[in-house]
Order: structure tokens, then sequence, then C-alpha cells
């Protein structure tokens, strides 16, 4: 009888015992089926919609429980790899008030397991690129027939993840298809191709994407405009045109020009705040201006505070969309404390400028950088190695965030 009321007592607890989300654990959020209650000294705290997390905290031995109702299909959610207590770089840029710190991934890394358990893990990462699957060359081929499996792919992951997504690109130079690039087109048919473009790229992640790098890298150094099939038929309207489309395909959406070598004050950075003065001077919908950030260890602009503060006085966010901060290879200790020291005041300076809404790495690994394919002999760009292993840089990012 004394057996048979312990064994009752057991099977009772049992189950609630093994339904309780570890530290670190996912315990709710749109789309989750498993336990929506944390272990005794964690509560679970709501990180967005789609994600509520065991965070530690004071917690009594019955923790909070966040209810979800799950839609009808929703991919499965990976929390990835815990993050060890205080840090996690979308953490600690969300404690500080940003709305993110993320970074870009490719479709041929998701197979990589060690890879995606710290991509997965919003802790560390709350916003997705897609560094390559969202381009013009990967959405339209062939004029009119679109191809979004691989752009969906990773949009599903930072869904079932709980991470915000960015949209990159809509128009850019590079990466066209042929019968863009080396089209012979009329004034009327080049802007009804962007308008079909962007507004079917845009529409068919309306409502899944924070925001949108629609015009990316418009700029010559010099300041000049870029001389390319849209410049070369249209002039400047092209941007005009692609920000409009962008715009009616997704009215929520954040509409970003994207561009590099504009962190420091010359002709390029004058060039592109002129551009963003005009186009709202004109009513045409422009959010924010990314800043690219691919720097070389030792030559961080000084000038880049000062540069953010003057966009966001001119009434648009800004971001950084693709950090990196490349080095001659093999790494030398020097420069690995030196990339230490630069990453800190290149996140310092968003953390400094209110309008700054978040940081992307262009890849948070060594193992993917697109810098030694481009830059012979220079690499080690990132804060993780080829080992998926925290370089200094890391703790950089730690200390500015």
């Amino acid at each position: 009888m004394k057996f048979s009321a312990t064994f009752s007592v057991l099977a009772a607890v049992l189950p609630y015992a093994l339904a309780q989300s570890q530290e670190w654990g996912q315990c709710g959020g749109i789309g989750w089926t498993g336990p929506t209650t944390c272990v005794a000294g964690t509560v679970c705290t709501v990180m967005n919609a789609y994600y509520s997390q065991c965070l530690p905290g004071s917690a009594s031995p019955s923790p909070t429980s966040t209810p979800a109702t799950p839609p009808k299909s929703t991919p499965p959610t990976s929390t990835g790899a815990p993050a060890p207590s205080g840090s996690g770089l979308n953490k600690l840029a969300q404690a500080a008030g940003k709305k993110y710190f993320g970074t870009a991934t490719d479709n041929s890394e998701l197979t990589d397991t060690a890879y995606t358990a710290i991509l997965d893990n919003i802790v560390e990462f709350g916003q997705l690129t897609a560094a390559n699957s969202m381009k013009w060359d990967a959405t339209e081929p062939t004029r009119g027939t679109f191809t979004f499996s691989s752009g969906d792919q990773i949009a599903n992951l930072a869904k079932a993840n709980g991470q915000l997504l960015r949209g990159h690109n809509c128009v850019w130079y590079n990466q066209l298809p042929s019968w863009v690039s080396n089209g012979q087109f009329t004034a009327a048919d080049l802007t009804t191709v962007i308008q079909n473009h962007c507004g079917t790229l845009v529409g068919h992640y309306k409502g899944q994407v924070y925001s949108w790098d629609v015009i990316n890298e418009p700029f010559n150094d010099d300041g000049t405009w870029r001389t390319d099939v849209f410049y070369n038929t249209l002039g400047t309207s092209y941007v005009e045109i692609a920000l409009n489309a962008a715009r009616a395909a997704d009215p929520n959406a954040k509409l970003y020009i994207n561009d590099y070598n504009i962190e420091q004050t010359g002709a390029k950075a004058t060039a592109m705040l002129n551009l963003v003065k005009s186009l709202k001077s004109s009513g045409v919908p422009i959010d924010g201006v990314g800043f690219q950030c691919h720097f070389i260890v030792g030559e961080v602009p000084t000038s880049f505070q000062s540069v953010l503060e003057q966009f966001t006085a001119a009434g648009v966010e800004v971001a950084i969309t693709e950090l990196d901060i490349r080095m001659p290879t093999p790494a030398s200790q020097a420069n690995l404390q030196q990339q230490q020291k630069d990453y800190q005041s290149v996140v310092q300076a968003c953390m400094n400028v209110e309008g700054c809404v978040g940081i992307t790495l262009w890849d948070f690994t060594d193992k993917y950088s697109w810098v030694p394919s481009t830059f012979s002999g220079q690499g080690a760009a990132c804060p993780w190695d080829q080992n998926l292993v925290k370089k200094p840089a890391y703790s950089g990012i730690v200390a500015a965030l």
C-alpha cells in the first residue's frame, strides 16, 4: 500500500518535471509545442513573438509559463547551443536597447550542425540575412520566372528561431542574370522590369522581413554614380522606381540603401547623404541606410560615429549590415588584439547613436568568410575562427554592448 501511494505521487510529478525546459532552453513562442515552464531559478522570458527562453533569475519552483498558440504548420524550432550566463551578443544588444545583433548566412552552410548550433541560438543572433539567395540571379534567373526555394529556406529558419530577417537585395549592379545586365532596354521596359522584380520579391516575403536593402552600392568611391544597366538606362530615377515598388509590395518593411566606404567623412558619404535628403524631400520612401563596414585591421575610420549621426539627423535609421574586419593571414597575435579593439570601436559607434538599430556580421566565422577568396592573403575577419571558437574580437564586441 505504501509503495503504491509513493508510485502514484511519482507518476503524477514526473511528467511535470520532464516537461520543464532547462536554463537557456525554449519555453514558448508561436509554433512552439514543447515545455512552457522552466526549471527552478530561471524565468520564461519573452524574447519576441516566436521565442521565449528560460533565463537565469529569481523564480519559484513553479516558474512562469508562456502559452503559445501554434499555427497549422510551422517549422520546428532549434535553440542551438547554450550561451554562458551574462553573454550572448543579441541578448546584450537588446538589453542595451538595440533591435538585434545578427549575422549573414548562406544555404550551403546549413548542413554544418556545429555551425547551425551557434547560428540558431537567439541569445547570440537575433537576426539573419541571406548572403546570396535573395539576390536577382538567385530569384529571377529568367525574365518573369521566380525561384524562391533557397531564400525561403533562410526565411523559414529565421521564423523558426524567432529571429528577424533582413532582405538582401532588390537592385544591385552585381550578381545579375545576363538577361538584365546585357539587356537592351528602353526606359519604359526597364522600369517595368524593376517594378516587377522588386514588387514580386518584396511581396513574396511580405510580413516576414524587417528591412530590405532595396538599393545596393549605387555609388563609386569618389561619390559619382556607378554606371550599370540601371543608371545607364534610367539615370538616378531607378532608385525612386525601386523604392516605390518595394513600399507598395510591403508597406511595413523598412526600406534601406546599403553601401560600403560611406563610414568615413568624404565624397561617397556626402553623395549618399545628399541622395537621402533628396529622396525625403521628394516624398520617396526611404527609412534607413546600411553601412557595410568591411574594414581592415587598424584602419577603422575615426569619423564613423559622426557620419552615423549625420544620417540619423536627416531622418533615417542606420544599421551596420555586413561587418567584418580582415587582416593578413596567418593572423598574428598583435593583429588579433588590434581586431578586438577595432570590433569594439565599431560596435561602440552604433551603441552611441540612438538611431543605429542593429549590427549584422557578414557571417560570424572565418570558416565561411567571403574575404579569403576576394582579397588574396587576407582573412581571419570574423569573431569566430575556422573551428568555430570565439576570438578576442568577440570580447571586444561584448565590451561595447
